[in-house]
């Protein structure tokens, strides 16, 4: 096993502590194990999604920014750091930037014309935005467009009665 492998092991191991410790306690521990890896977006991220998971919004917005800033985070990360940093957003009340950036991820994989694991997420994110932003219908349009695929049945009434009313209240 590599350093990297070991470190993303004590990671994932502290993780599994999230709801044993105190949030300051597993802040700290996330901190340092971060310390060994000065400047790393994925310690940047890690950083930034413990003080966002204990309520430190605040904090994690800096290094959420700043792991992105770095253009290194691996593909994964870097869908879950534009998550989580427009939820971050959400909750400061920066509604219209959380929008943005995650719609600016929608759409680009709509240009390319791929799909990633999160995307469910991606919209659940957007919706949460949308409601804070008093646009409920419009939420509740794009979560069930993110549900239809998962039916058993009715997946396609639902998705074209989805889609329609999104396009009719197509939120800015």
């Amino acid at each position: 096993m590599d350093d990297a492998d070991d470190w993303q092991r004590r990671v994932d191991a502290q993780w599994q502590r999230l709801d044993d410790d105190a949030p300051a306690t597993f802040v700290a521990a996330i901190d340092a194990l971060a310390a060994e890896r000065p400047d790393d977006a994925a310690a940047l991220f890690e950083r930034a999604a413990a003080r966002d998971s204990t309520g430190i919004e605040a904090e994690a917005e800096h290094f959420y920014r700043a792991a992105l800033a770095t253009g290194r985070l691996d593909p994964c990360r870097n869908v879950r750091a534009r998550i989580q940093l427009a939820s971050t957003l959400r909750i400061l009340g920066h509604l219209d930037e959380s929008e943005r950036l995650l719609r600016e991820e929608l759409e680009a994989r709509e240009k390319a014309g791929g799909t990633h694991a999160l995307d469910d997420e991606l919209r659940a994110v957007l919706a949460l935005t949308w409601i804070a932003q008093g646009r409920p219908t419009a939420a509740a349009a794009l979560v069930l467009t993110a549900l239809a695929p998962h039916l058993t049945r009715y997946r396609r009434s639902t998705m074209g009665n989805a889609t329609e009313i999104l396009e009719n209240v197509r939120p800015r």
